[in-house]
């Protein structure tokens, strides 16, 4: 891939990532419960739902699922519906002002975070379609394939690490004083709870 090629991926790739979404709102969520280290493990778990849109979109199977609308409804349902019961869990959630419950909460297992995040950007179709359109504009066909799909996928991986751990979970650090007290900690589940319903809506409702 030549250089001039590579920065344009590479500015699209920071554009992308800095568009607030079910993602950002899952790291920002994790990292007020987590701690901020923590936070990785939903990211990561969020890049490999990415590579394997990457995968699909590169072996075809995207073109499927984008021109049939069964398929297309099913993925997109199923997202709708994984982000809503995560808000209303979120929402409802019980304050924590009790140390011991609160240092539970803040050890969730790295696995649960890690699947919890690959399922948020995982049952999202549009992310599919969205690499259908995305993804041709830097692959050139007489070039070796695999070696462009490979530093494609590495670029906007990386970049949406840095941009989702030193972006918004670092963001979500000023909320943190919210958290040592319960009435904090409702307000933002609520306020939480309410945008993971919201985005989920927006994914059943926008085609």
């Amino acid at each position: 891939m030549q250089f001039s090629l590579w920065l344009a991926l590479a500015g699209a790739g920071v554009l992308i990532s800095f568009t607030p979404g079910a993602g950002a709102i899952n790291t920002m969520s994790n990292s007020l419960t987590s701690g901020f280290r923590r936070s990785i493990w939903g990211i990561l778990g969020q890049q490999a739902a990415l590579v394997v849109h990457v995968v699909i979109v590169a072996l075809g199977v995207g073109v499927l699922v984008a021109s049939s609308p069964v398929a297309f409804n099913v993925i997109r349902y199923a997202g709708a519906a994984y982000l809503a019961y995560l808000g209303i869990r979120q929402f409802l959630s019980k304050p924590e002002p009790d140390q011991e419950q609160a240092a539970a909460l803040r050890n969730e297992p790295a696995w649960s975070m890690f699947r919890r995040g690959l399922w948020v950007n995982l049952l999202n179709p549009k992310a599919i379609v969205f690499f259908l359109a995305f993804m041709p504009q830097f692959i050139r066909p007489e070039q070796p394939l695999l070696s462009q799909y490979l530093v494609l996928t590495a670029t906007v991986v990386m970049i949406d690490i840095l941009v989702m751990w030193f972006f918004f979970a670092f963001a979500a650090k000023s909320f943190q004083r919210f958290t040592h007290n319960a009435g904090g900690q409702k307000i933002l589940s609520r306020i939480f709870g309410v945008l993971f319903v919201a985005v989920g809506i927006l994914l059943a409702l926008i085609h």
